[in-house]
């Protein structure tokens, strides 16, 4: 064979090498790309860390702020007679570690404090905000993260009802839109509406209930009726908003999700009260109210919308885009992992999720995002929307 057909031949192998090389890469990137679709996660029975000896009451809010420092608020009047001693104040701050940072919070001069503590929110400024579920709890606080009280909306008392512009109701959770500086606010237990409010200087913005339309002015106690007990199924559901209004959450792309509990439905909105879409979750029950709590996954897209579910003590994780319910996760139980009435909850800058239980569940847990999968984790439900 001459020197040339030899050079000829290896130039050519070398390149069909080179080729193949290339398209199996492309067939693993391709592979990679579309297999990995369903967040998975796993427990952390270790986390948190209570210093002190101390003990919680009903923990009724967990948040999460720019620093993956993770917040708790729970309900010290709640702690038993004799373990009154060891209650923890009702504001906690941990770090990434789960290593506790300080608490404070609870009755102190120059402001009113709620008498059922129950939503927590850092918003990008850095401020926390508390609102309270209580009988007279018609107010909402701001403090700096080392529990400097800023300012108070509202006053302790003095809801005049849906139509109030001053005066939440018993309110249920607080979003701040970074891009406008407005509060919103799931309003609540004594209301049924979602109310925007200055974040600045607590001037009425707007308010809407269900569906986008004016909240309405019936008493809390017929505002979600079912005749004998039957829960609807079928149908867009109730047009009014249920109580309690649970949760609200703005997404990157300025979409408003509100948790309707007793509903057991999420409806988004735009900014401006406008009636975009909603999903039930576990809308058969056997429980009257699920959606709590709500949280998106940290990636731009925010791809995946997670929801707890206080009645079936469930997390359902959803595409957010279309609301689609991927799958659920939890049982009825005090061991890790389980769920004893989820009811707000938070997702971390890594994608851990944290969760706050009511009684009688009475902790906070970490589930540790452990990556994309094509398929469900094997501890996930079937279960009927």
């Amino acid at each position: 064979m001459l020197p040339g057909m030899r050079n000829t031949r290896y130039l050519i192998g070398l390149a069909a090498v080179v080729v193949l090389g290339i398209c199996q890469s492309e067939i693993s990137l391709r592979a990679q790309g579309a297999a990995p679709r369903m967040p998975v996660f796993e427990v952390d029975p270790s986390w948190p860390k209570l210093p002190n000896n101390w003990v919680l009451g009903v923990v009724s809010s967990v948040a999460t702020d720019a620093r993956d420092h993770v917040w708790i608020l729970h309900r010290p009047r709640t702690v038993a007679e004799n373990l009154k001693p060891r209650a923890a104040p009702p504001v906690l701050e941990f770090d990434a570690a789960g290593t506790f940072v300080r608490a404070w919070g609870g009755d102190a001069p120059g402001h009113d404090w709620p008498i059922t503590e129950h939503g927590i929110t850092i918003d990008y400024k850095n401020q926390v905000w508390i609102g309270g579920s209580g009988i007279t709890d018609d107010f909402l606080l701001t403090f700096t993260t080392d529990g400097k009280f800023i300012r108070q909306f509202g006053a302790k008392g003095q809801s005049k009802g849906n139509g109030d512009r001053v005066n939440v109701n018993r309110s249920a959770d607080t979003f701040v839109n970074p891009k406008t500086n407005e509060a919103f606010v799931a309003d609540g237990y004594g209301n049924r509406r979602v109310i925007v409010f200055d974040a600045a200087t607590g001037a009425f913005r707007r308010m809407w209930g269900a569906f986008g339309n004016a909240p309405d002015g019936e008493p809390p106690a017929t505002a979600n009726p079912a005749p004998g007990g039957v829960l609807d199924t079928e149908g867009t559901g109730s047009p009014r908003f249920s109580n309690p209004v649970h949760a609200v959450k703005i997404s990157n792309d300025g979409l408003v999700y509100v948790a309707d509990r007793s509903n057991r439905r999420v409806q988004v909105f735009t900014p401006d009260g406008k009636y975009v879409n909603q999903v039930f979750i576990n809308r058969s029950g056997p429980s009257n109210g699920s959606a709590a709590g709500l949280g998106f996954s940290p990636d731009a897209q925010q791809e995946f919308l997670y929801v707890s579910d206080l009645g079936n003590s469930h997390l359902a994780v959803l595409n957010r885009k279309t609301l689609q319910v991927l799958y659920q996760f939890g049982a009825r139980g005090a061991k890790p992992g389980d769920f004893q009435a989820p009811h707000h909850l938070a997702v971390d800058s890594k994608g851990n999720l944290y969760t706050a239980e009511v009684n009688p569940g009475n902790r906070a847990q970490k589930f540790v995002f452990k990556g994309l999968s094509a398929t469900p984790p094997p501890n996930a439900l079937t279960l009927a929307q």
